[in-house]
């Protein structure tokens, strides 16, 4: 992409209206517009963002065996009514009305609609275990919404149900999320810490919500210091294996780590006080396990194998994509703008043509950009008529990881300039070990699950 042809409205003022770091820089690098109260556009940024993080999520949630699909926005009241929530759920539900005079909701989670979908479909023990997920837009109609898409109304979410014949394939299918969910955090750059947590309207005993430590969070968490030392990385899962993933999770929650809601002073105090943390953290997800909270009043039954009938026990699974985009950028920026990791850059590499219009230089720019391209890698080429303040004022805001800096001087040499956004430490170096060094970087971020193809330059759902 050529930045004299692309959609970035960057802001040189931060607007009165943003609060913390990451609703300021959304609005300032042109990522986002808010549409009104806690409802935003996603402009070109933002949106290819967005979709990054929403590839990642899709092909951790393939790898572990998970199956996509996607429920509609509005649901019937009738189906929240069967489960007892539609009343009890609160003034967040956006409750509507058609003109057939049916009670309808813009929906804040999918728990009742996917029951509805299994019972009309799996009659069977042989039919599970069985888990559906989506990735779609929800509507919670927040009192005060604030910080930009850390707290808005509508938020784009990935949810997931689980439906199986046993509590203990159930917990196998909750350790099996907790196992997905660590993966894909850790490709995205973050470290979420799995908390013990409080259920919420959702139900259940057992939950864990996964927090990314930020001073601006909006929970108060506890924790164990030792927690933060532990690194998924690169190691291979067996995800049918129970005995594998129940390791995993004893190995991320046998240390204590809590929300507020559920902090036990008692507890935390055995820890020794050297390892003692209190801090905030942004909620980017939550595994709950329920049993047959919604399937014995919903009447979603299997046969088993005794031929009689069984309600499922079942599980809800979420990660806030949306939010994601947020909390990456509350635990990575700085005074000058974002920095994205490399799993989540918009563009892999900026270009900066310091002296746009001279034969030599331009002609070495449109090289860069086209080896960068044939390496399967997505430049941003800073091509307009600007001052070059004015150009690293704009790179070093939106965030890209790294930035190749083209100039008459350097080009006499043989070199062009290669800068971390991270360290700011710069190399010169010849334009193709430039090329060649960036396509280095990139390679463990690229096809890493091996299921599903890239969404960049396809519409938004048809992969499925």
């Amino acid at each position: 992409m050529r930045l004299s042809k692309y959609f970035l409205p960057v802001l040189k003022e931060t607007p009165s209206e943003a609060q913390i770091a990451s609703h300021r820089l959304m609005l300032r690098a042109g990522m986002i517009k808010q549409a009104s109260a806690g409802i935003y556009s996603w402009l070109p940024l933002g949106f290819k963002v967005l979709r990054k993080l929403e590839n990642i999520v899709h092909e951790e949630q393939v790898r572990a065996g998970h199956i996509p699909m996607l429920m509609p926005t509005l649901q019937s009241a009738d189906l929240w009514r069967e489960s007892g929530r539609y009343d009890a759920y609160g003034p967040e539900m956006l409750r509507i009305r058609d003109r057939q005079d049916r009670d309808m909701l813009y929906g804040p989670t999918n728990e009742e609609l996917i029951t509805d979908i299994f019972r009309a479909h799996v009659g069977s023990y042989r039919d599970l275990p069985l888990t559906l997920y989506h990735i779609q837009w929800k509507f919670r109609d927040e009192i005060r919404p604030r910080f930009g898409v850390m707290r808005g109304r509508e938020f784009f979410m990935k949810d997931g149900y689980n439906f199986d014949l046993t509590k203990e394939d159930a917990l196998h299918a909750y350790n099996r999320h907790l196992v997905s969910y660590l993966r894909t955090y850790e490709r995205m750059g973050l470290q979420a810490i799995p908390m013990r947590a409080d259920s919420g309207p959702i139900g259940g005993d057992d939950t864990h919500e996964f927090l990314v430590l930020a001073e601006t969070g909006e929970s108060e968490v506890f924790y164990d210091s030792q927690i933060t030392d532990l690194k998924f990385g690169e190691r291979e899962i067996d995800y049918s294996d129970k005995a594998q993933c129940q390791a995993v999770l004893e190995e991320f929650t046998s240390r204590y780590a809590r929300t507020d809601e559920t902090h036990d002073e008692e507890v935390f105090n055995k820890i020794p006080e050297d390892r003692r943390r209190v801090a905030r953290g942004i909620e980017v997800g939550q595994i709950f396990y329920f049993g047959t909270k919604y399937s014995e009043p919903m009447g979603a039954t299997v046969q088993g194998p005794d031929g009689k009938p069984v309600p499922v026990h079942m599980g809800s699974h979420g990660i806030g994509v949306s939010r994601l985009v947020g909390a990456i950028i509350e635990a990575s920026h700085d005074d000058k703008g974002i920095i994205w990791p490399e799993g989540v850059t918009p563009f892999h590499a900026g270009i900066v043509n310091l002296k746009q219009g001279d034969g030599e230089a331009d002609a070495a720019c449109e090289k860069l950009y086209s080896a960068l391209k044939a390496k399967g890698l997505d430049p941003l080429y800073d091509d307009r008529d600007e001052r070059a303040g004015g150009k690293f004022a704009t790179m070093d805001l939106i965030g890209l990881p790294w930035r190749i800096t083209v100039g008459p001087r350097g080009l006499k040499n043989g070199v062009v300039e290669l800068t971390s956004r991270r360290t700011g430490e710069s190399e010169e170096m010849a334009p193709e070990g430039a090329v060649e060094k960036i396509a280095e970087i990139y390679a463990p971020h690229r096809g890493e699950a091996g299921t599903v193809e890239p969404m960049e330059d396809r519409s938004f759902h048809t992969w499925m």
